[in-house]
């Protein structure tokens, strides 16, 4: 690996798609990002799902927007994003009726419970293959119908491609940024298995959240650090006080 033209590095573990725009923001503070998607999205082929009756979609994901954009030409109909990363990528595919939750699964019950009511129709929560939470359950709980339909499926990557190894092996990776409890959990054991443990004591790792933390079990990371709400505004928040701290803003 050549050496940084900022000096510092991070490993971004999300899918491709959301890893570069993330790049992008690592630049503009003089990071560099090593991209590494721990999950492979693999968008279904299955019908356009069946919109009639239904009075919201719910996303939980970038990805679900994406999804649900490549099989419906629907963009009027009202959709609610987990957090305002999903709500960009519902404005960006065209969709004109937006509400965006605080950033979690029980955020987004709530926003749909208090805007929407049972009797104005079903819901229809566009989702991957493998699911956070039950957010189906929260809104049948609060007298919805709610169906879950799967349009896409992350997969994860089978190893750490040797680049990253080799950063990781002899310390030049300076922060690990973690948006998920699952693509937590498969660092972990992707690290294991490559066997570069002794590598993280030079590593800060950034969660999006306390579950992503937990996620990386027993991981010995030189400092560890979880944002203060789930979304990626507060990660790169986190990053920005710890590189303040640091001496290097």
């Amino acid at each position: 690996m050549m050496p940084s033209r900022h000096g510092r590095r991070a490993l971004v573990t999300r899918p491709r798609a959301e890893a570069v725009a993330l790049a992008e923001a690592l630049d503009r503070r003089g990071i560099e990002a090593i991209i590494e998607p721990l999950l492979d999205i693999l968008y279904r082929d299955e019908p356009a799902p069946d919109l009639a009756g239904v009075q919201a979609v719910l996303c939980t994901s970038a990805n679900g927007v994406r999804a649900l954009a490549r099989r419906s030409g629907e963009r009027g109909i009202a959709l609610f994003a987990v957090g305002e990363a999903t709500a960009a990528r519902a404005r960006a595919e065209g969709f004109s009726h937006i509400e965006s939750a605080g950033g979690d699964v029980d955020d987004l019950a709530r926003l749909a419970c208090e805007r929407l009511a049972p009797q104005d129709g079903r819901l229809l929560h566009v989702a991957g293959s493998d699911v956070a939470g039950d957010l189906a359950g929260l809104l049948r709980d609060a007298g919805f119908a709610t169906e879950r339909v799967v349009l896409y499926e992350a997969r994860p990557i089978a190893g750490l491609s040797p680049p990253t190894v080799a950063a990781l092996r002899n310390g030049l990776i300076d922060f690990a940024l973690f948006f998920s409890p699952r693509s937590s959990a498969i660092f972990a054991r992707l690290t294991e298995q490559a066997g570069v443990g002794a590598g993280l004591r030079s590593v800060t790792a950034v969660s999006i959240s306390a579950a992503a933390d937990r996620a990386l079990g027993e991981l010995a990371f030189g400092a560890r650090i979880i944002a203060e709400h789930p979304d990626q505004g507060s990660l790169l928040a986190a990053l920005d006080r710890t590189l303040a701290e640091r001496g290097t803003r």
